[in-house]
């Protein structure tokens, strides 16, 4: 369990104290009155996102937090004691999900990012705030606010500027040890790859962040395979990079199943931007690249490069394809957050 990205987690906030119904008893003093304090405040479930975690491994050994109690009020206006708040620090780019596991509760992908998920109960009342000219005695108070309990689901999903695609045995996982310093396993045998790998890749004094899932087959969209459980991972990224094994028999069958897989998950990652490659090109004969080149091409409708993750041939070009797209995607974002601080400002 190197790698954890759903995680189910029971929480319970911290119920109120309750109010105290007291009288000031002291010889020789008349007329002592309601002395009854206040009961505490329940302490607060609070999701936080932290630096330095990657995955949700801790939510494996852990999944029940529940925040103390507030204490309840005591005599002489004494208020009882605020329950203590409980914390969950999870990694960038985690949703907080209902149990339903469709309803998104919140979206963190920041660091300091706080969300409360689950607000403690107030204190009840002491029988001193009930004290009016015509009940200068009251007996009564109230009792604390419970707290709310609540199953939820985390899901991480992976922070990348671009991300992996294709068939197993594409090739995906040596681009990223080629290009960054991250070193997936490599093999020559399907599903490699079991589990995300991150690297950060540079080019012309740029960098971002490449994600590589484990591959997809046909039907992983139905639970084939791994299924598309890991496309999650690749939801936020700004580009995606389809690899295409040049050594397969028919390039076409294989894009298309990529394109089908990831239609069928979402429309958001079928829309995403893509960069088509046609990999292992070291291994083919010129004439064989350009016939398989063409018939890529007529399919996508749109250019596909060629390369080869071993001899690095092409890979530079691939890089500064990618660089292109993930500058566009950060200028949109740029000038969708300047418009809406312009819409928030004030006019008179």
């Amino acid at each position: 369990m190197k790698f954890l990205d759903l995680a189910k987690v029971y929480i319970r906030s911290g119920s109120g104290g309750n109010g105290c119904v007291s009288f000031r008893r002291e010889k020789f003093i008349e007329f002592g009155g309601p002395n009854g304090g206040d009961g505490g405040k329940g302490g607060s479930v609070i999701i936080e996102v932290v630096d330095g975690l990657n995955t949700l491994i801790d939510f494996r050994y852990q999944q029940h937090f529940f925040a103390q109690n507030g204490q309840a009020g005591m005599g002489n206006n004494r208020t009882g004691k605020d329950g203590d708040d409980i914390i969950l620090r999870v990694p960038e780019g985690t949703e907080v999900l209902d149990e339903d596991e469709e309803n998104v509760i919140a979206d963190l992908t920041e660091v300091g990012q706080k969300f409360v998920l689950a607000k403690g109960g107030n204190g009840g009342w002491g029988n001193a705030r009930f004290k009016t000219s015509t009940n200068q005695a009251p007996s009564k108070a109230n009792p604390g606010q419970p707290g709310i309990e609540r199953t939820i689901w985390l899901r991480l999903k992976l922070i990348a500027d671009a991300g992996l695609l294709g068939l197993p045995n594409a090739g995906k996982s040596t681009f990223l040890s080629v290009t960054s310093n991250a070193r997936p396993k490599i093999a020559d045998y399907p599903f490699t790859t079991l589990h995300p790998n991150l690297g950060v890749v540079g080019i012309d004094g740029a960098e971002f962040v490449v994600a590589d899932i484990p591959g997809l087959i046909e039907g992983a969209s139905e639970g084939r395979g791994l299924g598309d459980l890991f496309l999650g991972h690749v939801e936020r990224c700004a580009v995606l990079l389809h690899l295409i094994d040049g050594t397969s028999e028919d390039v076409v069958a294989d894009y298309e199943t990529i394109i089908t897989e990831i239609n069928n998950y979402s429309h958001i990652l079928g829309d995403k931007p893509r960069v088509t490659v046609l990999n292992k090109i070291d291994s083919l004969l010129p004439e064989e690249v350009e016939e398989k080149l063409a018939a890529l091409q007529e399919a996508s409708g749109g250019r596909v490069y060629t390369m080869s993750g071993v001899s690095r041939e092409g890979v530079d070009t691939v890089l500064r394809a990618l660089k292109a797209e993930i500058s566009m995607d950060r200028l949109r974002i740029k000038q969708a957050e300047e418009g809406d601080e312009e819409d928030e400002a004030w006019h008179p």
